[in-house]
């Protein structure tokens, strides 16, 4: 038999793989084409990425991106420089704005979005209780001076102006925002100063109910004592010291009951 014919199964079809995917006619096997297969992860579908060679070769338009990131990062370099000096100053004490009253700004005050909702109502009463206040001395001047009209002399007049002019500031950064700021952030510390100042406040109220005439003059406060003194002499002026003696003692129920409420308040989240 002549085997000179017979295909040996050993033998392999030679393969070009530089042929651009084209085989000798006859071969069994073909190289495939990847022109046109896309360059990914082993994914058939994963997109080509282009990269804008040009646009990396641009010194130009580098330069700019470069200056455009450079005054960006400058930017907030100096934002966060001021904001780090106004805490500075502050003591440490991010600054808050002022937004009350609202026709004319002095203080920062926003219960309703800055105290938890179980502590909001506590929070309204205290600062009922320092409204309170403010009205009993502003009230105060205004029956001191109807008295002075009617001859109680200067003296009350500029005693009661001092009271006022000192006593609602102070009881607002005494005992009210060290209690806004306690509500806030649940500070035991600051919890204490409002109690100790809290009782100052109270004793004043009690002290300007009675008016005794001893360490201040008497007449410069409408507590009760001095609304008997000033009645017997003029009606108009005893009323209106009887009105100022009415609204100190009602400040002083409320302050009573503002501080039982945030003891007990103060005690439960212990």
């Amino acid at each position: 038999m002549n085997r000179h014919h017979d295909p040996n199964p050993f033998d392999e079809d030679e393969v070009n793989p530089f042929s651009n995917g084209a085989a000798a006619p006859g071969s069994r096997s073909q190289v495939p084409s990847f022109a046109s297969e896309p360059v990914g992860f082993g994914q058939k579908y994963d997109a080509t990425v282009d990269i804008p060679l040009d646009n990396m070769n641009d010194p130009k338009k580098k330069g700019k991106d470069l200056a455009a990131w450079e005054a960006d990062l400058k930017r907030r370099e100096k934002e966060i420089k001021r904001r780090e000096e106004a805490i500075a100053k502050a003591g440490g004490v991010p600054v808050d704005d002022k937004n009350w009253p609202p026709f004319f700004p002095i203080i920062h005050h926003d219960i309703a979005n800055e105290i938890p909702i179980h502590a909001q109502r506590l929070q309204y009463l205290a600062f009922a209780s320092w409204l309170g206040i403010v009205l009993c001395l502003v009230f105060n001047v205004v029956a001191v001076i109807v008295c002075w009209i009617k001859g109680g002399g200067v003296k009350i007049f500029f005693l009661a102006t001092i009271y006022a002019l000192l006593g609602v500031p102070l009881s607002y950064v005494l005992w009210y925002r060290p209690l806004y700021r306690a509500m806030r952030t649940d500070s035991a510390l600051k919890f204490g100063w409002f109690f100790m100042f809290y009782m100052i406040h109270i004793g004043f109220c009690i002290f300007a109910a009675i008016a005794p005439p001893i360490v201040f003059h008497g007449k410069s406060f409408t507590g009760i004592l001095a609304a008997i003194d000033v009645i017997s002499d003029h009606i108009l002026p005893g009323i209106f010291y009887m009105v100022g003696f009415g609204l100190f003692c009602l400040e002083t129920l409320l302050s009573l009951w503002v501080i039982q409420k945030i003891y007990l308040f103060f005690r439960g989240n212990k």
